[in-house]
């Protein structure tokens, strides 16, 4: 256990269901009032299991009752570095499936990093993509998951508070994790493209979500832990607008 920092977090502690419908119902209302204000709302966007609750959500509100997407800026965190962009595995072909597809949303405005290329093309991605957040305004509202390490986006132990968008080495952990849907671990990337630590608390709004007693000790971690980069997400205390919704396996530690 732990000896909390002075700046130590508290965790908001509801079912994934409940934080799923949270999280949806503040994007739409978002949404709604950027519309009514004659501007648009830009969506920081996550993938995986964690959040898919709440792209389920926000389709249902699409098709039941009337939310529309359209206007919408989305940008992703994150991509695999070496997939085709219609490859299955690909965040956005999961994006693609899950949420995209579903909604009205513009394609043109649906946003996710271009993991192909060498390194100097991926240099070069990593610049055009940070300048498309900034000419979009910025983002409004930054949708994270926790990861076992404690990264944020692709943002592995030893990130920086002041890293920016780029190339990163994915650690064991995060491998392992994925090595399932890569139908082994030899066969998942090791590398990615991925927003920094920077980047992320630039977002007006984050809200974390974190399920299951997987997360439970790196959760303690991040609320109550020292502020570094040992872990990423420990950052995410120093933001002004921030929840963390946890279920009750991932909270028996963080209270």
């Amino acid at each position: 256990m732990f000896e909390p920092s002075k700046s130590a977090a508290r965790a908001e502690v509801v079912e994934p269901l409940a934080a799923a419908r949270i999280v949806a119902r503040e994007i739409a209302e978002l949404v709604r009032t950027k519309r009514a204000s004659g501007t648009h709302a830009v969506l920081g966007l996550a993938t995986g299991k964690t959040p898919i609750g709440v792209y389920r959500e926000l389709v249902r509100l699409h098709r039941e009752e009337g939310l529309s997407f359209a206007g919408v800026r989305t940008f992703n965190l994150d991509e695999y570095v070496g997939l085709e962009p219609a490859d299955p595995r690909s965040f956005r072909a999961w994006m693609q499936r899950e949420f995209f597809a579903h909604v009205d949303l513009d394609p043109r405005d649906a946003h996710v990093p271009n993991g192909l290329g060498d390194p100097a093309a991926l240099e070069t991605e990593a610049r055009r993509y940070a300048r498309a957040i900034a000419d979009a305004g910025g983002i409004d509202y930054q949708l994270l998951g926790l990861g076992l390490d404690g990264h944020i986006a692709f943002n592995e132990p030893g990130s920086a508070r002041d890293s920016r968008m780029r190339i990163v080495e994915l650690a064991p952990s995060t491998r392992r994790a994925a090595a399932e849907s890569f139908g082994g671990l030899e066969h998942v990337p090791t590398h990615g493209l991925s927003l920094g630590v920077a980047d992320i608390l630039e977002a007006r709004s984050i809200r974390l979500l974190a399920f299951g007693g997987a997360k439970r000790a790196i959760l303690e971690r991040a609320l109550s832990g020292p502020i570094g980069s040992d872990v990423p997400a420990t950052f995410l205390r120093e933001h002004a607008d921030v929840r963390w919704l946890v279920d009750a396996a991932a909270a028996a530690q963080s209270r």
